[in-house]
């Protein structure tokens, strides 16, 4: 799957349903029929979205690991906990659970971030104060991810 572009505000109704944009599904158009699954972040207090596809990608992944040893268990399973498959109505619409809505604090107010191959959804007030608080960081941030050395320049 290509990369997702465009930050976008939502808003999600009493039933917890949130109105795709038009931009996102827009790209989002080729995988629509596939559905999704919704999880909770590992880092983050906001939910993530994978295309199906992704999303199989990632679990032949995880697929890999050894089931004899504790911590892979554990991890399978908390990493599973909450995940849902849902899908994009006819309207538009996806319904997000209300246990993964209140996992994110979500309330009415909401941003949907694209993470390169999936999307985050996230209570706008929370949002906003991580993009806050990161600014401070981000150039020594993008130095470290991004950065290269320059004994690398040939």
């Amino acid at each position: 799957m290509h990369s997702l572009i465009g930050t976008y505000n939502c808003k999600v109704d009493a039933k917890g349903r949130m109105m795709i944009p038009a931009g996102m599904k827009k790209q989002l158009m080729p995988i629509l029929e596939s559905g999704f699954v919704l999880r909770r972040s590992v880092f983050q207090k906001c939910l993530e979205l994978y295309p199906m596809a992704e999303w199989q990608l990632l679990m032949q992944k995880m697929n890999k690991l050894n089931r004899f040893k504790k911590k892979n268990n554990d991890f399978i399973r908390r990493f599973s906990a909450g995940a849902r498959v849902v899908e994009v109505d006819a309207n538009g619409r996806l319904l997000i659970p209300k246990d993964l809505t209140l996992f994110a604090s979500i309330s009415k107010d909401v941003v949907i971030s694209p993470s390169i191959n999936i999307i985050e959804i996230w209570d706008k007030t929370l949002y906003e104060q991580v993009i806050d608080d990161a600014a401070l960081d981000f150039a020594d941030l993008a130095e470290d991810v991004m950065g290269q050395d320059d004994d690398d320049v040939s």
